[in-house]
């Protein structure tokens, strides 16, 4: 059950970082429309760009948005090569990298010392962390979440995301209150809900104003993954993301007005929660 708490809202996009195109929504995003928050991809290829435009954004609250599944790494291959295949990316098959996360001591030690090198790289921008999440939302998993808890904290991560979706089918729930649990005893502030994960990649002003139609008391996260339009893909996971469509949501003027109308405070994590 979750506690009553004030409604408030935190609009985030992740994979900023990931391409120019990405960090071009995400600044025109905040600027001209209703974004608030953006995940940072620290060892992506457009990451050093994100991290200028951040600069000069300073409202725009920024996390981390971790890397352990379909993506780059940042410390080298030599030294976490039980983790990346032959190109030095990790893989996406998820549910064989969590067996070995769990079950084999050397595969633990080079994830730590990956989550490690992510979060010294975000130190090094900077730029004040607001939150942490993980790409495909990996911190579902016990050895990870764990691993970001210790290490997150010398770092002084104060909030992460609950990837909890109303509606959520219910062999999931026992699993996420595990996890807010652990928040909680950690002290880590997190939202309440999220919104996206159903929709991913087709949070356009229609699926928006239903969310907010529908959006509960607490504090919800909005999460989205906007990019200028382009001839390609930005991913090959990403190959029915309508992310113009995403950005145009976040820029629209009815969408403006929906937020508006629910009441609910607008911001980052360090805005909307205490701690």
């Amino acid at each position: 059950m979750v506690a009553s708490r004030p409604r408030a809202l935190i609009v985030t996009a992740d994979d900023f970082g990931l391409h120019p195109r990405v960090n071009l929504a995400v600044e025109r995003a905040h600027r001209d429309g209703v974004l608030s928050a953006a995940s940072l991809m620290i060892g992506a290829p457009a990451a050093a760009d994100a991290v200028a435009r951040a600069r000069t954004l300073p409202r725009l609250r920024v996390g981390l948005h971790l890397v352990l599944a379909d993506g780059d790494a940042l410390t080298p291959r030599a030294e976490i090569a039980a983790l990346l295949d032959e190109h030095g990316r990790f893989g996406d098959n998820m549910a064989w990298d969590g067996v070995r996360f769990f079950f084999l001591p050397h595969v633990r030690r080079q994830l730590a010392r990956e989550i490690r090198a992510q979060f010294d790289a975000f130190a090094n921008t900077g730029l004040t962390l607001d939150h942490v999440n993980t790409h495909k939302h990996f911190h579902l998993h016990p050895t990870v979440l764990g691993l970001i808890l210790e290490i997150g904290r010398e770092y002084g991560m104060r909030a992460m995301r609950l990837p909890f979706e109303v509606g959520a089918p219910l062999w999931l729930r026992p699993w996420i209150a595990t996890v807010r649990a652990r928040l909680d005893r950690a002290g880590i502030v997190h939202n309440d809900y999220v919104v996206g994960i159903a929709e991913s990649g087709r949070m356009g002003e229609a699926a928006w104003l239903q969310a907010l139609a529908d959006l509960p008391d607490g504090v919800s996260e909005i999460y989205c993954h906007p990019a200028m339009a382009g001839d390609r893909a930005l991913s090959h996971g990403m190959r029915a993301y309508r992310h113009a469509d995403e950005l145009q949501a976040l820029l629209s003027p009815r969408v403006a007005a929906a937020i508006r109308a629910t009441g609910a405070r607008l911001g980052g994590f360090a805005d909307v929660l205490p701690g």
